[in-house]
């Protein structure tokens, strides 16, 4: 028997369960950085080797979600493997929508992060949208996303749209309604939420401030930005981050 067979009391296959660790760690996480909205909004996490992909439990603040109280999901959004659920009335429709698109449009975005955090609602609503200015936006010059506001994204027609406005970038800004990253794993779609949630409250206090600004030209902001996306985010912060899950909140392993 393998530790993830013995964590998991032979419930769920070694991978699958792994990912459930990590996707119910970026949930705690989401939570102590301020990213929740009690039951709202989503994070997801596709299970290796196969079409499936994880997601919370609808009805559940972030610091109730446990590796094991996630629900499994295809792409058509019938329930897989429900944990502790038995049915499609504990999947969040807006979820499903704005997930399932990403999923099936990017076979690399294993791990899917909206957000509907102050400041990203307020950059959302601004024409210009995010302005590199300081070096945590840097990663973000010429490489994110805008999809146009359509309301709340409950109608699957608007899947399509929703991958198209992504393309190949790694976030999105979803006018009107918040922020979106996606990563090659959990650990690199939150780092790239915490930096784009970072530059966005940044821009908000700096132009606060009506002060002029002192931005960065467009050359080097495409330098700096070639220096940060060397490396993949969440490579070297992923295990700091889950020391600190392991402190705060040892019961996302349940």
């Amino acid at each position: 028997m393998t530790l993830a067979d013995s964590q998991s009391g032979n419930r769920f296959p070694d991978a699958e369960w792994q990912a459930r660790i990590d996707l119910a760690a970026c949930y705690r996480l989401a939570d102590l950085f301020g990213f929740s909205d009690i039951i709202w909004n989503h994070i997801t996490a596709k299970v290796p080797g196969t079409d499936y992909f994880l997601i919370n439990r609808f009805g559940l603040r972030y610091d109730e979600v446990t590796a094991s109280n996630l629900v499994m999901l295809d792409l058509g959004g019938n329930v897989i493997n429900a944990g502790l659920v038995s049915s499609e009335e504990d999947v969040n429709v807006t979820g499903f929508v704005i997930h399932s698109a990403i999923h099936r449009a990017r076979s690399d975005a294993q791990c899917v992060f909206h957000s509907h955090s102050e400041n990203g609602l307020a950059v959302s609503v601004l024409k210009g949208g995010l302005v590199p200015m300081v070096l945590d936006a840097m990663p973000f010059h010429n490489r994110i996303a805008y999809h146009t506001f359509e309301g709340q994204s409950d109608d699957v027609d608007e899947c399509d749209r929703l991958a198209a406005s992504l393309g190949d970038r790694h976030v999105m800004i979803l006018r009107n309604h918040g922020l979106l990253s996606c990563g090659e794993t959990v650990g690199a779609a939150f780092m790239r939420m915490y930096y784009l949630e970072r530059a966005c409250k940044v821009q908000l206090q700096a132009m606060a401030t009506g002060q002029a600004l002192d931005l960065p030209s467009a050359e080097l902001c495409e330098h700096a930005a070639g220096q940060l996306t060397r490396f993949l985010p969440g490579e070297l912060e992923w295990p700091a981050l889950l020391r600190l899950v392991e402190a705060k909140c040892p019961d996302f392993r349940e």
